[in-house]
């Protein structure tokens, strides 16, 4: 431990030895309380004034968060596994078609493999999204905006009025997707959860 971190360290615990020994004190009346309100809150650091001020609005914002029920699934959750096995189905059928038949696209023969090895997470994010998993949901968030940077290079590159219409309606529906996916995260990680 260098020398900064250890007076910083001596810092804190002499703030936290004052707060102390004036939180043990009678209790001031009128102009004194407010004078000591003001000195307390002179002590606190600015860090330590956000870091409680941001930890009061989290606690807020899970006592509003109601927990998930057994068996209960969010809605956006939901739409997320439809949407990763309609992928998954997508990419597997090209595999195999890729495998049994001389297809061709731009005139070469496509490779089964990254189909499918592509396919395979796809449908463990389908299965985990409809058992209401946190790691699936948060795959999918990360495909989410792997779609939205790619929609949003197709809407700069865009040459027909219909690539930027498409880009646009991707662009949009994967944000829509991701904010609704943060809140049903924060039900799923609930400690309260049953089950």
């Amino acid at each position: 431990m260098g020398s900064r971190e250890r007076k910083r360290a001596e810092r804190r615990k002499r703030k936290r030895r004052s707060a102390e020994q004036t939180t043990t004190a009678d209790p001031p009346r009128g102009e004194e309380a407010r004078g000591a309100e003001t000195v307390h809150e002179e002590k606190e650091s600015f860090q330590e004034r956000m870091a409680r001020r941001s930890e009061e609005r989290n606690a807020e914002a899970r006592a509003k968060l109601k927990p998930l029920a057994e068996g209960e699934r969010p809605t956006a959750v939901t739409a997320g596994a439809v949407i990763s096995a309609v992928l998954g189905i997508i990419f597997s059928v090209s595999a195999v078609v890729a495998v049994f038949s001389s297809a061709e696209i731009d005139g070469s023969e496509p490779s089964p493999l990254p189909l499918a090895v592509f396919a395979v997470p796809l449908w463990m994010m389908a299965w985990g999204m409809w058992k209401a998993r946190y790691w699936a949901v948060l795959g999918f968030q990360m495909l989410l905006v792997l779609f939205m940077l790619a929609s949003a290079v197709g809407l700069v590159g865009g040459t027909t009025v219909a690539q930027v219409a498409g880009a646009l309606v991707l662009l949009v529906g994967s944000g829509v997707l991701f904010y609704y996916l943060i809140r049903s995260m924060a039900r799923i990680q609930m400690p309260e959860r049953p089950g």
